[in-house]
């Protein structure tokens, strides 16, 4: 590693890994690490730890031009893909001279904010909307200068609206509960966002589900790919434009048409989908393609057993590091089998708590990684035991709580 003076290079001269002094949010506020073949930066407020870079108070205005200094080794500007978390749009008008390859957004908003994206080139731009109730308006790309502009916003999808050209896709994930059986959530109107020719609507395959009703306002659709669970997919026979249809990490496909209702079909796939269903569209399939062939990729694969779902998929370890997810699932492998024996509620406290007091001792369990045992937890306590009575969320959740040091 090498230790440079105050970056103050031309625009894109430094291409080496090592430790940069930067006047991001003052003189020599902070210290830029760069690690050879890394090509991401976080930005954020302390709380988020390890998982930001560079730590910045959510309020402090950002200098984002210190950034034209750095380019990757192949020239290309560096960083390529950005994480900010705080309340600076600068970035914005940073984009009208410096292309942005993907910035992911986390909005920390005091007031309602209009930002005025239309002469900045992003390419890919994820908007996260769940720490503040404050509105954003967001005045889109001209296609002009960013002609295949792709757009993501996730969370609370009522405090944001936009105007302007639309963007070549748009990917919607709504916040839902962790819990299957609350009532479907319905999208709120999304105004001139219901133009898009191309959407991509994301959910988790065991969350309260996603209802399709809000289909009806995307008159233009061509192209539309879900993942996760939804309910009332009957309504996709209404969509009879598509001409790409996907479906992923679906647990109940008991209620979709068949693949003939979308006669100008020719791109179709269905990924890790529940296993009768995915029989039924592998027919289908081959039945369409006798009368006219296939022009796009067509595929069912991984078709999935009902009990799939919350055996290999549904535990909330995925997005752990491999070694914490490994000891994770081993301790949940044992208090499973350790309910599974119980006959009291002291058994199944038992079992809970000397799961919960596993991970006491082990370094970065933060605030995620605490939720997700939190929901651990609850699976637990709805599976299989020989107690007699329901051990209710309220229960499972105290003895959490008692046992746990982080």
């Amino acid at each position: 590693m090498t230790n440079h003076k105050q970056v103050r290079s031309p625009a894109g001269s430094i291409r080496e890994d090592g430790r940069y002094p930067i006047d991001l949010t003052g003189p020599h506020s902070h210290t830029l690490v760069i690690k050879p073949g890394v090509g991401s930066l976080s930005i954020g407020p302390s709380q988020l730890g390890n998982k930001a870079d560079l730590h910045v108070d959510p309020y402090a205005p950002i200098n984002w031009n210190i950034f034209d200094s750095f380019a990757t080794p192949a020239g290309s500007p560096w960083p390529r893909f950005l994480y900010y978390t705080g309340s600076d749009a600068g970035f914005f008008n940073w984009a009208k001279e410096r292309p942005i390859e993907e910035m992911t957004w986390v909005p920390i908003l005091s007031k309602d904010m209009v930002v005025d994206a239309s002469q900045s080139k992003l390419h890919s731009l994820h908007i996260e909307l769940d720490q503040f109730e404050s509105c954003l308006h967001l005045k889109l790309p001209k296609r002009q200068v960013s002609e295949y502009f792709r757009l993501s916003v996730a969370g609370d999808l009522s405090r944001f609206s936009v105007n302007g050209d639309m963007p070549y896709s748009l990917t919607l994930k709504p916040r839902t509960s962790r819990r299957k059986n609350h009532a479907p959530v319905l999208l709120p109107d999304l105004g001139e966002l219901h133009q898009v020719t191309s959407l991509t609507l994301r959910n988790e395959p065991l969350a309260q589900p996603v209802s399709l009703t809000c289909l009806e306002r995307f008159q233009n659709l061509t192209s539309l790919s879900l993942w996760g669970n939804f309910c009332d997919l009957e309504l996709l026979a209404r969509q009879t434009q598509l001409t790409n249809l996907e479906l992923r990490f679906m647990p109940d496909l008991g209620d979709l048409p068949p693949l003939n209702v979308w006669p100008l079909l020719d791109r179709f796939i269905a990924f890790n989908v529940e296993e009768i269903t995915g029989k039924r569209l592998r027919q289908q399939m081959k039945a369409r393609a006798n009368t006219r062939p296939w022009t796009g990729h067509a595929s069912v694969s991984q078709l999935r057993k009902p009990e799939w779902w919350t055996t290999e998929f549904g535990r909330p370890f995925s997005s752990w590091p491999k070694r914490l997810a490994k000891l994770a699932n081993e301790a949940y492998d044992v208090a499973q089998a350790t309910l599974a024996q119980a006959r009291s509620l002291a058994d199944a406290e038992a079992a809970i708590t000397a799961f919960t007091v596993r991970f006491n001792t082990l370094k970065g369990i933060e605030t995620i990684e605490r939720d997700d045992l939190g929901e651990a937890v609850w699976q637990l306590s709805q599976s299989d035991h020989q107690i007699g009575q329901p051990i209710t969320e309220e229960m499972a959740q105290r003895w959490f709580d008692a046992a746990r040091d982080y």
